[in-house]
């Protein structure tokens, strides 16, 4: 493997130590001692990097492009790092569209491809008046347009794995961090002091999790112990932010994974409170378990290349909590089942939207799914029929039959039933509604209980006479 060859060579000039990226030298890799290759870079990127380089700029392909490259796997898309100003770029490229308030990003696009690429970051200094920067009381980065070298970019970068910057010059690597090092004994280290980086940004944390299990690497213990004290930080974070990170975790073939790390870390409660109250108070085993098959289901389309939405995700996550507090309404007030159901699923989303800003086309769809829940155990008459129509019929149903699997009951003859039905037509389907009729179970929901009305105690008894 290419690490291999490179390690004795990283080992003999490496004089970085992370934990003090006071003056980072870059151990300069040669392209005789790696393998990455042109070939395996996009067009678009070297086209960006080349004309950059072309115009007297300095131009580097860095971050998970160079990492996954190193690790033999193809990036998903290719981040370009440049000493060009970003309005410097946007001059440059007539595709280019300059984004972001907190750091100002240029986008390059060419057709469904998108290049982004950033001016080198420098340290926060209150000396260089003609760029703009901020930090709240926290410490947290708010405002983030301070412009440097490649030295002080790479001390600006998160994680020692994505410190290595290729050149477009002369296609060598410039390691800045031991991330070469890192790679080799999969390791997930912080460049810095930890305390330090995450309160800069939070998000860093949740990022730490998501490179151990997508890269199958650990937290390094330095790296790691801050975690837990410092996870309510994410609270001052934007939801919508944080939606797109859940989006990331929860939607790449890690799902189940990152779902436990996420818990242990003591990050869950800061991105699901009620949820994580919820499990560990009133939540039964079968719970949670539908959690996690949830979890399991979503990571086996993602590897077999099927779709998947947020909308889904989150109708899984959420229903237990929905069902517990919709009994809880019922019981404790006038309110039917039904009603009682709609009251506890608007009350759970619009509490985890405070916390994560679902965009209301992924969290209409949840709502979708969780209403027709209560409605396809109704399949007498015409209605079955009518359901079936339904634009998210599919995804209630299998919805539905994970219940089934997982709480058992009514619930699995009843998926049982659906899946006969949505895959057959004509008289097929109308001697399963004959089958239902004469079972008299249309119109009853599974696990659900006939409320018995209750009569005022100030309302006088009829005579028995009258």
């Amino acid at each position: 493997m290419v690490l291999n060859r490179v390690l004795n060579l990283f080992r003999r000039s490496a004089t970085t130590n992370t934990s003090d990226t006071e003056g980072l030298q870059a151990t300069v890799i040669p392209r005789s001692e790696h393998g990455i290759s042109r070939q395996q870079l996009s067009p678009s990127a070297l086209k960006v990097m080349y004309r950059l380089n072309k115009q007297g700029f300095e131009a580097y392909l860095v971050g998970g492009g160079v990492r996954d490259l190193l690790l033999g796997q193809q990036p998903k898309d290719f981040d370009i790092v440049t000493n060009a100003r970003p309005e410097q770029v946007k001059k440059l490229f007539h595709n280019c569209r300059l984004i972001g308030r907190r750091f100002r990003l240029a986008h390059i696009m060419f057709g469904r491809e998108i290049i982004e690429v950033a001016t080198m970051r420098g340290h926060h200094d209150d000396s260089k008046s003609n760029q703009v920067s901020k930090l709240d009381d926290a410490g947290m980065i708010v405002r983030d347009n301070v412009y440097g070298t490649i030295e002080e970019d790479a001390e600006r970068r998160d994680f020692t794995i994505n410190a290595i910057y290729y050149s477009i010059a002369d296609y060598s690597l410039l390691d800045f961090a031991n991330g070469i090092d890192a790679i080799n004994n999969r390791r997930i280290e912080i460049i810095g002091d930890p305390v330090e980086r995450y309160r800069e940004d939070p998000v860093r944390m949740i990022r730490a999790v998501r490179f151990a299990t997508k890269l199958d690497m650990t937290i390094e213990p330095r790296t790691a112990d801050p975690i837990h004290d410092l996870a309510h930080l994410l609270g001052s974070i934007p939801a919508a932010r944080l939606f797109d990170e859940i989006c990331k975790l929860l939607l790449a073939g890690k799902a189940e994974e990152n779902f436990q790390m996420l818990r242990e870390f003591g990050l869950l409660e800061a991105l699901f409170p009620d949820l994580v109250t919820f499990l560990d108070s009133d939540a039964t085993e079968a719970d949670e378990a539908f959690i996690l098959a949830a979890l399991r289901n979503t990571d086996e389309r993602v590897n077999n290349d099927q779709s998947v939405t947020p909308a889904f995700i989150y109708a899984a996550m959420l229903w237990p909590l929905v069902e517990f507090n919709a009994r809880e309404l019922a019981t404790e007030s006038e309110l039917g089942p039904s009603e009682a159901f709609q009251i506890a699923a608007s009350e759970v989303l619009d509490r985890q939207q405070k916390r994560t800003a679902v965009p209301k086309r992924f969290s209409l769809v949840s709502r979708d799914i969780w209403s027709l829940q209560l409605r396809l155990p109704n399949r007498q008459g015409k209605r079955a029929e009518k359901l079936s129509t339904h634009p998210k019929i599919r995804a209630a149903f299998d919805f539905l039959l994970l219940r089934g699997e997982v709480y058992g009951g009514e619930l699995k003859p009843l998926a049982e039933w659906w899946q006969q039905y949505l895959t057959s037509t004509g008289d097929k389907r109308a001697s399963l509604i004959k089958e239902v009729a004469g079972s008299g179970s249309a119109g009853k929901r599974p696990g659900s209980r006939r409320r018995r009305r209750r009569t005022s105690p100030n309302k006088p008894k009829k005579d028995a006479e009258s």
